[in-house]
């Protein structure tokens, strides 16, 4: 039988949803008088293509979804087209979810906002000044970041661990980084603790209760908190990053279905649909959306930027309201312009991309007229570097230091060991990092800070270690 015609059917089929893939659905802003998508495409130009992962893009103005498009790949494997369609993991946009739905419970009188958190999680300790819901929601509750400890404890993340074991691995810090409500530092601690009290107030699971009271309602139906690792997603996007032969490998943690402080899976069309209840908001009371853009407010009397999961800020003159999300090769951004009824979303499946900048390239060709005089559009930026200025010590000092060090609140041991001449640490389940000393008893290793204690003798007996988000870990000499 001749192949021929099946063959070309298939390419034209082909050829027909490549083509469809990447033509925008809703005419552009403006009318054709002003289309800017040959402008906006230039932005993802470097993305748009069928052999790399890329973006979907939505720009929404006055409520209505005026452009959406893909760029790239949802799934290299299959040769999947992105669309504004597919289904992303969006990590940290998904705060504002959680804190939303924090504010529903104290609007329905299940909680209050300013409960003290054992009041539901009483296995936390004491630390002397209470921890309340508002100090997580703001990300002023000193609470240590629970990735950064499971990265301390050797916990990959990859691998399987119950909400138990995160709770457990919370649960057993001792200390916290400062005291609650003195200072601002990002935490996914609180926002984990959040899925928690959902769980624990209303029998209903974090994802439970939002489809509910929250995606149900709007209309977000490809929308959900990710807590089942098991389940099949349609349109679902994978995440890459590149590889040095200008090819990309997969990074996707499949096993993660830790929710509140991620989790969230959406697409750019359901986005829209919480973007417009930003306009009219269906949800709670009418002072909802006013609790979600209501600012921390430190011990000082200083107001935050930081609202409920959003961050209320500024970009060439004009107010906005944001957040960013990077988690495996997943990188998302939701920005809003509520003075001008104005949005850009850009989820991204591949990890060098940079949301936060794109959107606001976007912004710059739509928002053209209404920025302020003398303001310069947005530029990528490159990452500062930092240098380490290294103190000499002799061999005879570095080998004091060696040996086994252990961490009660991490369950975990730490190898300080001497090698060709200089101090290396060996943790569990990362590579070893040579310890750079900088001063006094203090070293710098990778991302992480060292500062070695002594006993009245003057021999070591431990160390504490500074790693970004997590402040002051102890451990002692065994």
């Amino acid at each position: 039988m001749d192949s021929k015609p099946s063959l070309l059917r298939i390419l034209s089929r082909a050829f027909w949803l490549l083509l469809v893939a990447g033509l925008p659905t809703v005419a552009p802003a403006y009318g054709q008088e002003n289309d800017f998508s040959p402008r906006v495409d230039a932005i993802f130009r470097d993305f748009d293509n069928p052999t790399s992962p890329g973006c979907a893009l939505g720009v929404v103005q006055h409520g209505s979804l005026v452009y959406e498009r893909g760029y790239g790949s949802a799934n290299l494997d299959h040769g999947i087209p992105l669309t504004s369609s597919s289904a992303f993991y969006i990590a940290s946009v998904s705060k504002q979810f959680a804190a939303g739905v924090m504010a529903l419970m104290a609007d329905q009188g299940h909680i209050s906002l300013d409960d003290d958190v054992r009041l539901y999680v009483p296995e936390l300790p004491d630390y002397g000044t209470p921890i309340t819901i508002r100090h997580m929601v703001h990300h002023t509750s000193g609470m240590r970041d629970y990735l950064g400890l499971m990265n301390l404890a050797g916990m990959r993340v990859e691998d399987v661990h119950s909400d138990q074991d995160v709770l457990n691995l919370i649960v057993r810090q001792r200390s916290l980084n400062f005291t609650p409500g003195d200072e601002y530092l990002y935490s996914n601690s609180g926002y984990f603790l959040m899925s928690v009290i959902v769980e624990r107030v209303t029998g209903k699971s974090l994802r439970d209760y939002a489809d509910t009271y929250i995606f149900g309602p709007l209309g977000m139906r490809n929308t959900h908190f990710h807590d089942d690792r098991t389940m099949i997603v349609p349109n679902r996007a994978m995440a890459y990053s590149p590889v040095d032969s200008n090819g990309f490998r997969v990074n996707y943690w499949a096993n993660f279905e830790k929710v509140g402080s991620g989790g969230l899976v959406s697409t750019v069309h359901d986005l829209h649909l919480w973007e417009q209840n930003f306009q009219n908001d269906r949800l709670g009371s009418p002072s909802f959306m006013e609790e979600m853009h209501s600012r921390g407010v430190l011990n000082s009397g200083d107001t935050l930027q930081y609202a409920f999961g959003i961050n209320m800020g500024e970009y060439r003159g004009l107010r906005t309201v944001s957040h960013g999300g990077s988690s495996m090769g997943f990188r998302a951004h939701f920005l809003r312009f509520p003075d001008q009824e104005f949005a850009v979303i850009t989820l991204c499946n591949v990890s060098t991309a940079v949301p936060g900048i794109l959107s606001q390239q976007v912004a710059d060709i739509y928002l053209e007229d209404h920025f302020a005089e003398g303001t310069e559009p947005a530029q990528p930026t490159a990452s500062p570097r930092e240098d380490v200025v290294v103190v000499p010590m002799d061999l005879a000092e570095l080998a004091s230091l060696a040996g086994a060090y252990h961490s009660p609140e991490l369950l975990v041991d730490y190898m300080v060991e001497v090698e060709e001449g200089a101090l290396w640490l060996r943790r569990p389940g990362a590579a070893n990092t040579r310890m750079l000393p900088t001063g006094d008893d203090l070293f710098v290793s990778g991302a992480h800070e060292i500062r070695f204690l002594r006993d009245h003798r003057g021999r070591p007996a431990g160390f504490d270690l500074h790693a970004g988000r997590v402040r002051s870990i102890h451990f002692h000499r065994r």
